[in-house]
């Protein structure tokens, strides 16, 4: 029998790219590059790799980017150079090696030495005046708090003409008034963000992301009231968004430097299980470090006794913490890892930048916030029915939607699990998790075999596990002379699913369960 591992890694990788999203994928992808490499078949492992670079961005991963970036860098300087790529390809990989020296900011997995010389090779690829190049190296001596050589890259960053490997060029102000107010400019980090306010720019992020980055600026410059306005419209929009969570720190800090205790503990309460998946390290560290001040403000104002309910994660239990309690946790986070950056940097910054936000007052009388109902964009809106790409939790209903869309006969039992039959397999799906948040499919084989033939049972499944990534097949003996032969996809979904890739996985499930179960039928008689 020909299998996946027989077949050339040009075959392996059309298979692969049909894989759902997930660890799997990955893995298959990286040995198919691997195989690739040792073949010579060097477009393959380009496009595997570029395929890669995808997925880990598609988790969140960015700090996975660095070595099939290297690789495929290396490939690109090698004997095939450029004719190995496709058209446009290294347009695309000078944006992922980008993104790359990006994923240093997020988190302390990725080594300094990497980034900067990642760095390096962009700005002899690209030009050391190229407006990707002045801005990493202008964020990285921020990041180190190297602040003199951040000024003088900010510069020739400002300078510098558009490039398509920079990132979004609607967000570039909002980037620029970060770095401003974060230097203690909070008034020409306003004049940054007028192209976004002039609405020059053309970005779905705007203007929400400007109007964040405003916050702290309008508040030091006597401006509360127009603060105020910036936030409820923000936050309408941020409170939801799954990639808007590096901005609840923002909008955090705010609420405790203009007065807004009260407001800005139900914004942490609503927001704290956020803090469980954070998009990276830093935003983690942030918003713990912006959460532990407004929770020391709050217990100083007398608000101390309130209790915030903190779901369980891991070993931690769920409990119901007073707010100078939560206060310490948020604040032994935040200083862990900002230690963590700084054992990787070799500087004392960003314990020293934490140590200062802790230490900061209010820095204006509260303002009467405006009602949502102000705004008539519609942002702040109950959510409607998700759209096919928009992601939401697991739930049943999206789990029979997602079968009801394929057409498909099924039964709910009293339990929440779903089953149905496919051919020669009875496939069962269930939530698992303590959210409800892993997808489990379990496959059986409608045909069984007797326990004599418990050996070839083993061997069947042992072959399919060697040669096939899903479904992990498996022999149940339930003690009645016959053997269950089944299999087994499980997906963790804590960062929810689209409709439309919850199709997806369940078809994948269904068509690699019943390629099993014809399998298991195909086998000898009895």
């Amino acid at each position: 029998m020909t299998t996946s591992r027989d077949r050339g890694p040009a075959d392996a990788l059309a298979d692969a790219l049909d894989l759902p999203d997930g660890e799997a994928r990955c893995a298959e992808l990286d040995r198919i590059a691997a195989r690739a490499d040792v073949t010579g078949d060097v477009p393959t492992g380009v496009a595997a790799r570029f395929a890669l670079i995808e997925a880990y961005l598609h988790l969140g991963e960015r700090w996975r980017l660095v070595e099939p970036v290297r690789r495929c860098l290396a490939t690109l300087d090698g004997p095939a150079g450029p004719d190995a790529l496709r058209p446009g390809a290294v347009e695309r990989l000078h944006r992922h090696q980008r993104q790359a020296v990006e994923a240093l900011f997020g988190t302390p997995r990725v080594g300094l030495d990497q980034a900067r010389a990642l760095l390096d090779d962009l700005a002899d690829r690209l030009g050391a005046d190229a407006e990707p190049v002045a801005e990493l190296r202008c964020r990285l001596a921020d990041h180190l708090g190297d602040e003199p050589t951040a000024r003088r890259e900010y510069d020739r960053w400002a300078a510098a003409p558009p490039h398509p490997a920079a990132g979004c060029p609607g967000c570039a102000p909002a980037r620029r008034a970060e770095l401003l107010a974060g230097w203690g400019e909070p008034a020409e980090a306003l004049a940054a963000l007028d192209p976004v306010r002039a609405g020059a720019v053309d970005c779905t992020d705007q203007p929400e992301r400007a109007l964040v980055a405003g916050l702290l600026p309008w508040l030091r410059t006597g401006e509360a009231a127009r603060a105020a306005r910036a936030h409820v419209r923000a936050y309408r929009r941020h409170r939801r968004e799954r990639a808007a969570f590096p901005l609840l720190a923002t909008h955090l800090r705010f609420c405790a430097l203009s007065g807004h205790l009260a407001h800005g503990l139900d914004v942490l309460a609503e927001q704290l299980p956020r803090l469980d998946h954070p998009a990276d390290d830093l935003s983690a560290m942030e918003f713990a470090a912006a959460g532990s001040l407004l929770c020391a403000l709050a217990v100083e104002a007398g608000l101390g006794g309130r209790r915030i309910h903190r779901p369980g994660h891991g070993p931690r239990p769920a409990a119901e913490v007073d707010v100078a309690t939560l206060g310490g946790q948020l604040q032994a986070l935040a200083t862990t890892l900002a230690g963590s950056f700084d054992a990787r940097n070799g500087t004392g910054h960003q314990s020293g930048r934490i140590a200062s936000w802790l230490a900061e007052r209010p820095l204006a009388e509260p303002v009467p916030l405006p009602t949502e109902d102000e705004f008539d964009d519609g942002a702040g809106a109950e959510p409607g029915p998700p759209g096919e790409e928009e992601p939401v939790p697991l739930s049943l209903a999206l789990l029979t939607a997602a079968l009801d869309a394929r057409g498909d006969g099924y039964a709910v039992e009293p339990d929440g699990a779903v089953v149905g039959r496919w051919g020669a397999a009875v496939i069962q799906f269930r939530r698992l998790g303590q959210r409800g948040e892993i997808l489990h499919a379990r496959a059986v084989a409608t045909r069984r075999l007797p326990a004599t033939r418990r050996a070839e049972a083993y061997a069947f499944c042992n072959a399919w596990n060697h040669d096939r990534l899903l479904p992990a097949a498996y022999v149940h003996d339930p003690g009645d002379g016959s053997l269950v032969l089944a299999a087994d996809v499980t997906t963790d979904l804590a960062y929810g699913v689209a409709p439309a890739q919850l199709v997806v996985l369940v078809t994948a499930a269904v068509s690699t369960g019943v390629a099993y179960a014809e399998a298991v039928a195909a086998l000898p008689g009895d």
